[in-house]
């Protein structure tokens, strides 16, 4: 059996799940898979669901090609800039403070990190699936992001890696 390109490399893999728009669940994946790249792994990221929000261009407001489609796209609006917080929300201040805090401390924003991820090799990886169910087009998403792929793709992606995480 001839060996992988990742086997023969040498390089550790790390496969991540991005599930959630919440600014605090996006911001520990972009900041675990920029410091694996940084450190010399390989690093796949699946956005699914309402993670898949996170890869939309910022300037993109309304998608789908149905009312129901068109109207999430409306209350969930996509792009690392649209990011709120799962709790402490507080109809915007929350977010502001933790923003404001992270600017502070020099903390990199979720679209510094972003791309700066693709700048270290990370592979961003949106899940076709949701896309359909979203309504969602490649026009809709930022450049630089892999083709998209399925939940089987990526578990493949994952029972090759030497770390796996959901978050």
């Amino acid at each position: 059996m001839s060996e992988t390109p990742e086997e023969t490399s040498g390089a550790k893999r790390m496969a991540m799940i991005c599930w959630s728009s919440d600014l605090d669940r996006v911001w520990p994946v972009l900041i675990l898979a920029t410091t694996a790249a940084a450190s010399g792994l390989e690093v796949d990221v699946f956005f699914t669901f309402w993670g898949l929000r996170v890869l939309q261009r910022n300037e993109v407001r309304m998608t789908g090609e149905n009312m129901m489609q068109k109207m999430e796209s409306i209350v969930d609006r996509g792009g690392t800039d649209h990011l709120k917080l799962g709790k402490i929300h507080f109809g915007g201040a929350g977010t502001k403070m933790i923003k404001m805090l992270a600017k502070e401390y020099k903390v990199a924003s979720p679209t510094e990190l972003l791309e700066m991820g693709m700048d270290l090799g990370v592979r961003l990886h949106p899940c076709q699936m949701t896309m359909d169910l979203y309504g969602l087009s490649k026009d809709d998403f930022i450049d630089g992001i892999q083709t998209p792929i399925g939940a089987a793709s990526f578990i493949d992606m994952a029972a090759d890696a030497d770390i796996s995480m959901f978050i």
